[in-house]
């Protein structure tokens, strides 16, 4: 009985913490992450006092099917404005509101205007499959 009860501990600790996104050390450790695995960036600037942004983390950023999909086929950023985390000037100066959601090539380079504020998980898969299919296209093209 004592190892069953361990087994199905073990399990859960595995579900648990296979539901928790791979966030890149910070900016730079990201892109070259992003260049060396040729993947797109997930770039998000966050604020801990932000309503929105916690509920992102909460909820959308937990989601089992955004995280599978989030650490198979992205790099990950994230910068937090309250601790002073790098933030490339030309994104934090066109990010009007938080969460400031960017999609970036591995050379930093923005492939959308940011999404801004919350998104439910099933809109938020939606948007990394639709960033997904685009970098594949135009990796395809030789970008």
């Amino acid at each position: 009985m004592f190892k069953k009860i361990i087994l199905a501990l073990l399990a859960l600790s595995t579900l648990l913490s296979a539901a928790e996104v791979n966030w890149a050390k910070d900016y730079d450790s990201g892109i070259v992450a992003a260049k060396s695995e040729n993947k797109p960036v997930l770039f998000i600037i966050s604020r801990d006092s932000c309503k929105y942004c916690i509920k992102l983390d909460n909820e959308t950023l937990k989601d089992p099917k955004v995280v599978k999909e989030l650490n198979e086929n992205f790099i990950a950023i994230r910068s937090w404005t309250n601790e002073g985390d790098y933030i490339p000037p030309f994104l934090a100066q066109n990010t009007p509101g938080l969460p400031g959601i960017w999609f970036l090539y591995p050379n930093g380079d923005p492939m959308y205007q940011p999404l801004l504020g919350y998104l439910k998980a099933s809109d938020f898969f939606g948007a990394l499959k639709t960033v997904e299919a685009e970098f594949k296209k135009n990796n395809s093209k030789g970008k």
